[in-house]
């Protein structure tokens, strides 16, 4: 039997394509692995079954015609961590998203403001110092038996290190694509418990951004990591 993934329409980043987070998370579980790099090579289509073809490096998520839409293999995640900052700062923080004034794409899944509470997650990251920070309490309907599914923290850990991109670039918020994603996730996620995700420029080289992000509890204990590799598309002027 073919194995099959769909990003259902909900699941968008832009909107007519899935959140990068969430399809890397998908083939994550799908690879039953705590650790993980997602390459895409194209936006992930919405509402089509897509094709996961394994071989000895790990997952490969294709059209029906063999095209490769993301490529997904083991490895690390080796970035130094900022200090968790408290609950109280990033909630006051999230005052000043500045997706509130302009967004992109304000259905995102993750961190689109037009989204109404319990579908979007409303991951709201904002400038606290040289990082970006937002609360989250992630709710029933992303767990299993508690657990928060790995899609989801995936996606949750995505948009904010777009938002401390555009913060060290000091942009309002100009189009940068993810085209590569790995997570490493160190402990369970508990859904209606209170989360911190902080976001942080790592490196920049050109149109290359590379951005890590991190997922604590109140008590700024780790529960996963990332570092992903954000592209600004070439100028068409």
């Amino acid at each position: 039997m073919v194995e099959t993934i769909t990003v259902d329409k909900r699941f968008n980043g832009p909107p007519d394509s899935g959140n990068g987070g969430y399809v890397g998370g998908k083939l994550a579980a799908a690879m039953e692995a705590s650790c993980a790099s997602v390459s895409l090579r194209m936006p992930p289509p919405l509402d089509q079954e897509l094709v996961v073809a394994r071989d000895e490096g790990g997952l490969q998520l294709r059209l029906d015609d063999g095209t490769v839409v993301a490529k997904a293999e083991r490895t690390t995640v080796d970035i130094e961590l900022p200090p968790c900052p408290s609950y109280d700062e990033v909630v006051e923080a999230q005052l000043n998203y500045a997706g509130f004034a302009f967004h992109a794409l304000p259905t995102c899944f993750v961190c689109g403001p037009s989204r109404e509470e319990g579908d979007g997650l409303r991951i709201f990251a904002s400038p606290l110092g040289d990082i970006v920070a937002a609360p989250w309490t992630p709710t029933e309907g992303l767990a299993e038996g508690g657990e928060v599914r790995t899609e989801f923290v995936w996606a949750a850990l995505d948009c904010p290190g777009y938002f401390a991109v555009i913060h060290a670039m000091g942009s309002r918020g100009e189009k940068i694509l993810t085209a590569r994603m790995a997570v490493e996730q160190v402990a369970p996620v508990n859904a209606g418990d209170p989360h911190i995700i902080v976001g942080w420029q790592t490196r920049s080289e050109g149109r290359k951004h590379w951005a890590g992000t991190a997922l604590f509890d109140v008590d700024g204990a780790l529960k996963a990591k990332s570092e992903a590799l954000w592209i600004q598309p070439r100028s068409t002027t």
